[in-house]
């Protein structure tokens, strides 16, 4: 199968519309049969609940082209499972998960041609996403829902690729005690586009957060997880239930003890240590691991190792694992053809 005509070592993170996306509706209560469609726009009314209460979750995954020219995808099952959450919280109704996986491979093999090939840096990028569609004037759930999979290959997802990042600590809140940072809500990446710009126009590449009750605790950026490594080679992650549960993060926790028998830990991490760690990245589905140089806490700068050995070694087995190069866990990889 001959791939589409696109220099793949040029993209950046956007969006590329391909030739087909799936879609299901929610309608009377219960899912209708879904399937591919090749319109990419979507028709509703004005007074749609998603855009009067903002009722909408989504996700992201990639599909890759192995090694060995398979292509796959990276633990759909648990992005199945993430948006079941998302839906329960944010009172919509789930998409089962067993037929979420089955939309995120319809639509990869319905745009075969668009998956990067092996070696070019690029990947598929899969937003998988619901919202309410029907009208909804006063403040409560919508009743009826479309949930939809698009797909578009992307590059690195930070301008430049991998190269150590500045951050720098935030005065605003990402998320409330007991609101809904721990799930891949729309609204929680809208309150922070406000700081997202004004963090670029000072000139860092993105936003650390703290825990918004005490503000003493480190949590995560706008759109990554957050890891560190102790001088003696221990990962750490940041333990709170306003995070959002990243699997690339999952992942690395047992690629980091399983594969390098390291020491993991995930606990509170203190705005104070933060000296105390060598290394520092940022986890996620579009970055896998990009390395931080620098967090600005105010007048206070806190300098890492950017890609350091450990964080190079963690992005390397992982990259590996979703490249076919090494081994992966039993069902961390869905082949799609």
């Amino acid at each position: 199968m001959e791939k589409k005509n696109i220099d793949w070592s040029s993209l950046g993170f956007g969006y590329i519309p391909t030739d087909a996306r799936y879609v299901a509706n929610y309608k009377d209560g219960a899912w209708d049969a879904g399937g591919l469609t090749e319109k990419a726009t979507i028709e509703m009314s004005e007074c749609a609940g998603v855009l009067q209460y903002a009722q909408t979750c989504f996700e992201g995954l990639k599909a890759y082209t192995t090694a060995d020219g398979k292509i796959v995808c990276f633990r759909p099952d648990l992005n199945a499972a993430r948006m079941a959450d998302s839906c329960r919280r944010m009172k919509m109704p789930v998409f089962p998960e067993e037929r979420f996986v089955e939309a995120i491979v319809e639509t990869v093999r319905a745009n075969k041609q668009w998956v990067p090939p092996y070696g070019s840096g690029a990947t598929l990028y899969l937003r998988p996403f619901m919202f309410g569609i029907n009208p909804v004037i006063g403040v409560k759930p919508a009743t009826e829902y479309q949930f939809r999979v698009f797909a578009t290959p992307v590059g690195p997802y930070f301008k430049g690729g991998i190269k150590p990042l500045t951050l720098r600590i935030s005065d605003l809140d990402r998320a409330a005690p007991k609101g809904t940072g721990h799930i891949k809500a729309g609204l929680n990446y809208a309150m922070s586009l406000y700081n997202i710009v004004d963090a670029h126009e000072q000139g860092y590449d993105e936003n650390v957060y703290v825990d918004s009750a005490t503000r003493t605790h480190i949590e995560e950026t706008g759109g990554a997880n957050i890891i560190f490594v102790t001088k003696d080679g221990k990962l750490v992650t940041p333990k709170s239930e306003t995070i959002l549960p990243s699997i690339t993060r999952r992942s690395l926790l047992q690629v980091a003890k399983d594969y390098l028998g390291m020491e993991v830990e995930e606990r509170a991490v203190a705005l104070d240590e933060l000296e105390s760690f060598a290394e520092c990245g940022l986890c996620g589905t579009a970055a896998v691991i990009s390395p931080v140089g620098t967090i600005v806490d105010h007048g206070r700068r806190i300098e890492f190792a950017g890609m350091g050995p450990v964080i190079q070694k963690l992005y390397d087995t992982l990259l590996g694992i979703q490249m076919g190069t090494v081994e992966a866990p039993e069902g961390w990889i869905t082949v799609i053809g």
